[in-house]
């Protein structure tokens, strides 16, 4: 019987083309592209870039990246999020029924809202797959599920996880990756995080903490809770910990940056270049903002930053795999959306704000 389930969950991710060829990679730059949340310019400045620029000459190339990572199944990022919906359903059981969505592109979060809401849930729980919270994902996400759940007469009460950057079932299971390799065999660790405008941190701070001192990301508080960088130095505080790292032995650092303004420093191409100067061969690199591996880390950890330190003398770089479909990480998901659900006191969780 499908009203059966009472407990609907939806797990959402960035999103991606349907195909590495170049009309499917144009369909998904653009409608990634222009969410104002993403790209927050004026309108029709954004309209231009994006339609003019953008999306018909960076088509091309980035379905030609696509192609180099693209697995038997389709893209890593469906392909593990597939697998990770249908171990959390089957750690949750029949009183749930989960479904993934992308927010740009297909599964969409309409079409899956629509798979859940079939169920007449008595709850509906939305997990966007971000550690750390953004507008531009996180914020994005929650708008969209907002403004199609708005148009229901019928809504069923609604939980949104809005982050989960220092869960400890998540860490558990990057220090799981992490241990695979010897990580004494390596000169440094860098922490390398997906990058972001600093416009947008400013812009998602109503409290006018951002910028006020040289370091205030670097301690996470109730003033800067929702600082997407004071949230990733915090989550490599927890890695480094249980992995017993001393901060000599790792740096943090941003990548995947766009246009000329300024975004979160340092970046990772100028800390690789930093410690192959220093005289540093081997670089152990996490990328904790994503939970699947794709192009941030894939291609360009792997082999753009493998290509560029070994012009500059390094020799090796080595990514610690993403989360992917690790059994760890499907069993963390379930316990998350399940303390979620169930409204377990938060002094009872391992979320924590020092």
């Amino acid at each position: 019987m499908v009203n059966e389930a009472k407990k609907a969950v939806l797990l959402v991710n960035l999103g991606t083309p349907d195909s590495p060829k170049r009309y499917d990679v144009y369909r998904y730059l653009k409608q990634f592209l222009l969410d104002k949340r993403v790209l927050d310019i004026n309108p029709i400045g954004r309209n231009l870039l994006v339609r003019g620029i953008i999306a018909p000459f960076r088509s091309k190339p980035t379905g030609d990246l696509y192609k180099e990572l693209w697995m038997d199944e389709g893209s890593p990022l469906k392909v593990y999020g597939e697998r990770l919906r249908d171990g959390v359903q089957a750690q949750l059981g029949d009183d749930y029924v989960v479904e993934l969505a992308m927010r740009y592109q297909n599964p969409s979060i309409e079409a899956a809202l629509e798979k859940v809401l079939a169920h007449s849930p008595k709850s509906l729980t939305i997990l966007p797959l971000f550690p750390q919270y953004t507008s531009a994902c996180n914020g994005s996400v929650y708008e969209e599920v907002n403004r199609l759940l708005s148009k229901k007469l019928a809504i069923p009460k609604v939980n949104f996880i809005s982050s989960f950057h220092n869960y400890e079932p998540m860490i558990d299971v990057f220090v799981q990756r992490a241990k695979q390799y010897d990580i004494e065999s390596y000169d440094h660790i860098l922490f390398s995080y997906h990058g972001l405008p600093v416009r947008q941190m400013v812009k998602t701070d109503p409290g006018n903490h951002c910028g006020s001192s040289k370091d205030c990301c670097k301690t996470l508080t109730l003033k800067n809770q929702y600082c997407y960088s004071a949230q990733c130095y915090d989550t490599t505080y927890h890695i480094a910990e249980k992995l017993g790292l001393t901060k000599e032995q790792y740096s943090i650092c941003f990548q995947s940056r766009l246009g000329r303004a300024p975004w979160l420093q340092p970046y990772t191409s100028d800390m690789i270049e930093h410690w192959a100067e220093k005289g540093v061969k081997r670089l152990l690199v996490f990328c904790p903002a994503f939970v699947a591996d794709c192009l941030e880390t894939t291609i360009e950890v792997s082999v753009e930053y493998q290509e560029e330190f070994e012009e500059m003398g390094g020799e090796h770089i080595q990514l610690v795999e993403g989360l992917n479909d690790h059994p760890d990480w499907i069993k963390a998901v379930a316990k998350l959306v399940k303390e979620n659900t169930e409204m377990i006191p938060v002094s009872e969780r391992e979320l924590v704000i020092s």
